[in-house]
């Protein structure tokens, strides 16, 4: 009886040469000649050949789930240079419909709505699960990063009482006869964090009900997030971002090499000081007078940095008071600007940040001068009366790291089961 319990994953099998060895997987592929067929088999670790008799292979169909047991044998020519041969095959599970394209092809000939209309089996193409892997990769840093720099991991609610940080862009949910929402960040309670903790992150999902349809915005999306206490300015959130960025792509090339050697992905040198230009520069650089940059300012901003110094990353900092929310610490010697940044990465925002207010008189004061009613911020600013110091914090969007990491044409291509205004489905 084949049992699981001694499976080898197909990327071990150089250590079995000789040995009687049990894989299990998907049937990636099959190829019948005159006196042998090849079946390839797929699992979490790479591709396996198996070799069998063309008798009774016919049965063997492609995305099959099969348990083999057979001889771990040395061969230059198939992957991994060992094959398994005199198998023993059972079959688990056969599919009862083809897959929308083949998925043993080395390239995806379908359109992005194929690939998302079908995300359950086109994703087992290793190129359209390959970003996934550098996603996740990257998240590890993320951690392994905020760990290493004294950071408490929290998780907070996804659902709130109240839609206090921008307005409309909410969506509204019934909880329980209670009219609710989908919080669009957990800002509010990584600040609170901070006067339990000092130093927290988080990574989850966070909703914006904004009617955007482009290549970059998602209704739904992965928020890594971080609040620092005990700073001086916002540039000591900018050097945690520093670290941060830094961290996610080495351990995306560390652990997820093959994945990023499929995509050709070109890992970013992260300088020891990433370049900055204050907001009111880069106006005067753009030769324009906006309150917020545009993706083209975004993108001619990077190429100038690339020029420049040789950067990927630029910070822009200094954003105008009336883009930035409530609780963003104004710059002491230009108080119509902001103690806050944005990070671009290869042409697109990436992350926001920046100083926040901390004593409960500026809240209420910043609330007041907006025109705001105390009343819904209550429950936030209540942290605030009992004394929190100097804090600030960042977000950084994973899809976009993922996409601008990838060179992906589209933010859903980074994005396992993507939400905008068209998709709910899959």
């Amino acid at each position: 009886m084949i049992r699981s319990t001694n499976r080898v994953l197909t990327a071990e099998l150089r250590n079995h040469v000789g040995q009687t060895v049990e894989v299990s997987g998907w049937l990636h592929r099959r190829r019948d000649l005159k006196n042998v067929t090849f079946l390839i088999l797929r699992d979490r670790a790479g591709l396996a050949q198996v070799v069998t008799s063309p008798t009774g292979s016919e049965r063997y169909t492609e995305e099959s789930v099969v348990t083999v047991r057979g001889t771990a044998t040395a061969n230059t020519h198939a992957p991994g240079g060992v094959e398994i041969t005199s198998p023993e095959i059972r079959v688990l599970s056969a599919p009862v419909a083809p897959p929308p394209f083949d998925l043993y092809r080395p390239t995806v000939q379908a359109g992005l709505p194929t690939i998302l209309d079908n995300a359950d089996v086109t994703l087992r193409h290793p190129l359209l699960n390959a970003p996934h892997r550098l996603s996740a990769a990257s998240v590890a840093g993320f951690r392994e990063t905020l760990s290493r720099l004294g950071f408490t991991e929290i998780h907070t609610p996804k659902v709130v009482s109240s839609a206090t940080e921008s307005g409309a862009n909410v969506f509204a949910i019934d909880w329980f006869g209670r009219e609710a929402y989908l919080a669009q960040s957990p800002q509010f309670f990584k600040q609170a964090m901070v006067g339990v903790f000092e130093r927290v992150f988080e990574t989850g999902p966070v909703f914006r009900a904004e009617p955007h349809d482009t290549a970059r915005h998602l209704a739904q999306y992965t928020s890594l997030d971080a609040e620092l206490g005990f700073i001086t300015d916002h540039r000591d959130v900018m050097a945690v971002v520093r670290e941060v960025v830094a961290g996610m792509a080495a351990a995306a090339a560390n652990g997820a090499g093959e994945a990023a050697e499929l995509l050709e992905v070109k890992f970013p040198e992260v300088p020891d000081e990433i370049p900055e230009v204050h907001f009111a520069e880069a106006m005067r650089m753009l030769g324009a007078d906006e309150p917020d940059l545009s993706p083209a300012h975004e993108r001619w901003l990077s190429e100038w940095a690339l020029r420049e110094y040789g950067s990927e990353f630029l910070f822009v900092t200094g954003y105008p008071m009336v883009k930035r929310p409530f609780y963003t610490h104004p710059q002491p010697d230009r108080p119509e600007y902001s103690n806050s940044f944005d990070l671009l990465f290869r042409g697109l925002e990436l992350v926001t940040g920046g100083q926040r207010l901390h004593r409960y008189e500026d809240y209420t004061a910043a609330l007041e001068q907006r025109g705001e009613p105390l009343e819904p911020y209550q429950s936030y600013l209540s942290a605030f009366a009992h004394g929190m110091p100097p804090h600030g914090g960042f977000a950084l969007g994973l899809e976009r790291w993922t996409t601008r990491l990838t060179g992906a044409d589209n933010v859903r291509r980074a994005t396992l089961f993507p939400r905008d205004l068209h998709r709910l489905t899959p």
